[in-house]
This record gives C-alpha cells, structure tokens and sequence, in this order.
C-alpha cells in the first residue's frame, strides 16, 4: 500500500510540473529539424541512425542545466546573464539572439507555407490566417492556458511515429543502424560528414535554452520538485527523439528506397512519399510538418520576448496583461507581423534564410554553452546544486563536441552560401 501511495505522489509531482521541458525538446523538431531528418533519411537510408543516441544525449545534458538553474535561482538565463556578467555583454548576447531567432521565425512561417501548399491552400491565406492565430494564442491567453496547448500541440508529433509505421520500413536494418557505429570508411565522404554534424548539431540551439529556464520560472518550478522537473526535461529529450528517428525511418523506408536522394525542404518529402507510402502516410507527415512549424512559430518570438525582457529588466510573462508588460506583447507582436511579411514577399529566398539561421545558431551557440557552464558551477549562486565532477566532464564534453560541430556546420554553410 505504501509502495503505491509513493509512487502516486510522484506522478502528481511529475504531473504539476510537466510542461516546460517537455515542450521546448519537441519544438526542437521544428522545420529546419524535420527537413534535416528527412534529408539525412533520403540519402543515406537508415544509416545516420546511430546518431539518435548522442543527440538524445547531449539534449538531456544542456537542458538539465537548464532546468537546474531555473528551478534554483527563480531566474531566467538572460537575467543571471545581466546580473553575474553585466549589462553590456547581455546586450550584445540579446542582439545577436533576436537577429538568430528571427531568422527562424521566418524558417517557421515557410513551413507553414509549405505544409499548407500541400493541401491546396495559399501561402497569402495560410500564413496571415496562422500569424493571427499564434499572436492571439498568447496575447489572449494566460501561462496555463497556453501551457495545455502547447503540450496537445507537443502530442500531435505522434503522426510521425504512425508514418514511419505506414511507410513499412525494415525493422530489423532500422534498428541494428540505431545501435551500430558506421564503418570507418564513410567518413572520406564529405556530404556523409556534412549530414551527420547536420542532424547532431540540429538538436541544442541557443533560444531552447532561454526558454526552458524562463518558463520554468514562470510556472513557479521549486526546489522540491526538482526531480520531477528533471524527469520532465528527460522523458521530452527522449520523445522528441523517437520522433526524429521515426522521419529519419519514414523516408529510408520510401525515399532512399526508391531512388529519391534530394529534397529542397520537408514539405517535397511529404509530397514524394504519397504515391510510395499511401495517403495516409502523405497527410500524417505534412499534417505533422505543418504543426511543428505552426509549434514553433508560436514558441520562438515567444522565447525572444522573454529573453530580451529578462536582459534589460522589462516586465514580462503570460499571466501579465498587455498593460503590465507592453514591451513583452509588442514586441512578440512584432517578431510574428514581420516573420509572416517576409515569407510573403513573392520569389524570397527562402532556402538561403534557411541556411543563414543555421550559420547564426551555430555561432551563437558555443557563447550561451559557455555561459551555462559558468553560472552553473558559482558555488554563491547554485550553493549545493552546482555540478558535480563527473556531470562536469559530460557536460564539458558535450559542450565542445556540441561547438566543435557548430563549428563545422558554419564553415560548411558559410561555403554552400559562397559556392552558391
């Protein structure tokens, strides 16, 4: 009896605070994400499955950190920033985020866009009518509310899962790739490389981290329920991670085993599975590409308005109204009502923006790490939940590895950009 008492009361702690990790490790399977697995699924089969398990990883690692220092501090990653490193270094760590997160606003409004086109519908239709959604979404609604949501929005990735199911793959293949290093001599071939930093560096990018801290904050998160914050940090890396491994099947499954190599973005993935997986497969993928996009179109000017509110001391957060926080609002307002302009400008180079928001996380990236890591080991700020020596080796470890790729992925891009 006692034993099921307990077990219980974990759920309802798991429960009370389930959200806030959850839902920033699924929006990580955003556009730009899915058309990264999609394209490692096209060309290389189930190969480029083994690197699941270090993304899954390296995930549960940095939003850990995250999550610690949230739930400890009561603050937000911008806000420790301002007070332990100064005004001016947050500045310029907030002009760079907005410039980077803008330039994924506008990747988000293009899968919609996209998705949408699939079932017929005009991007001067589908994008306006979105914008308005998402900007009513959170102007009108409180933390709660927009919680639930976001968390039923998290849920409907499931369609992917059921895709990769319809496209019929071979299990057994699928899952030995999963578990088995590629041979040594792939790595002569620079497109394999390109795709595999691809696919591992899509997984952490600078604005998940100012997000999850800040909303855990405003969901009160304390110290007690810690555990079940962290649990909630792991059970979204592990999902949103068996989701990914899911595209990656479905076009191995249907793509790469008919020939198809190259696709231009997600939405071309959808349309060329139709005829080889079935209707069901084409409607569950663009249906799942167009909720991610539409997922993330809401969380990302989200996540930019906190961060830039909590950097210069503006009053922000849901459950604020438009009068208490206007800054907040307007300029979440703003990052929707031009994400959604540029992506109606006729003939916009869309996949070079595309390109450019990769090139700007990765060099944005490695900053916000190294912030992490320093504000997280202050004894005076942390007391007894700085990291330990050993979660101090992974996480350092994680963090070159996570810039090493980054690095790698802008110097690649940089020469896509300049080649092109």
């Amino acid at each position: 009896m006692a034993f099921w008492k307990s077990w219980r009361v974990r759920i309802i702690l798991f429960l009370a605070v389930l959200g806030p990790g959850f839902i920033t490790a699924n929006v990580d399977n955003d556009a730009g994400g899915i058309f990264t697995y999609s394209q490692a699924g096209a060309a290389y089969g189930y190969t480029l499955l083994w690197t699941m398990i270090p993304i899954t990883l390296a995930l549960i690692v940095v939003q850990e950190m995250c999550a610690r220092m949230g739930v400890v501090t009561g603050k937000g990653l911008s806000d420790l920033i301002r007070e332990e490193f100064g005004l001016r270094m947050t500045f310029v760590v907030l002009m760079l985020l907005v410039v980077v997160n803008f330039t994924n606003v506008i990747t988000e409004f293009s899968g919609i866009a996209g998705s949408m086109s699939l079932f017929h519908l005009s991007k001067y239709v589908s994008v306006p009518v979105c914008a308005v959604l998402v900007w009513a979404l959170v102007v009108k609604g409180d933390y709660k509310k927009v919680e639930k949501i976001f968390l039923i929005a998290s849920v409907f990735y499931i369609a992917y899962i059921i895709a990769g199911v319809l496209s019929e793959p071979n299990w057994h293949a699928a899952l030995v790739e999963t578990v088995k290093l590629p041979p040594r001599n792939v790595w002569g071939d620079k497109s394999y490389v390109y795709t595999t930093v691809a696919v591992i560096g899509t997984t952490i990018t600078p604005w998940m981290q100012f997000y999850l801290q800040s909303s855990i904050v405003e969901k009160g998160v304390s110290v007690k329920q810690y555990k079940a914050s962290r649990l909630d940090v792991i059970v979204g890396s592990i999902f949103t991670d068996v989701v990914a491994w899911f595209i990656v099947v479905a076009c191995a499954a249907t793509l790469f085993t008919h020939g198809i190599k190259d696709i231009p973005d997600a939405s071309v993935a959808a349309q060329a599975m139709k005829p080889l997986a079935g209707d069901y497969a084409f409607i569950l993928f663009a249906a799942g590409l167009f909720n991610a996009s539409l997922f993330a179109a809401s969380i990302l000017p989200l996540s930019t308005a906190y961060t830039v509110c909590e950097g210069m001391g503006f009053e922000s957060g849901l459950d604020k109204t438009f009068k208490e926080a206007p800054f907040f609002y307007w300029f979440y307002t703003l990052l929707i009502a031009l994400g959604a302009a540029v992506v109606l400008i006729p003939n916009f180079p869309m996949l070079k923006v595309a390109i450019l928001s990769q090139v700007l996380n990765g060099l944005l990236l490695p900053v916000v790490l190294i912030f992490m890591l320093r504000l997280i080991n202050k004894h005076e700020l942390m007391g007894k939940y700085t990291n330990t020596v050993w979660l101090n080796v992974v996480a350092w470890a994680t963090a070159i590895i996570v810039i090493g790729l980054s690095a790698v992925m802008v110097f690649n891009s940089l020469k896509t950009v300049i080649s092109g």
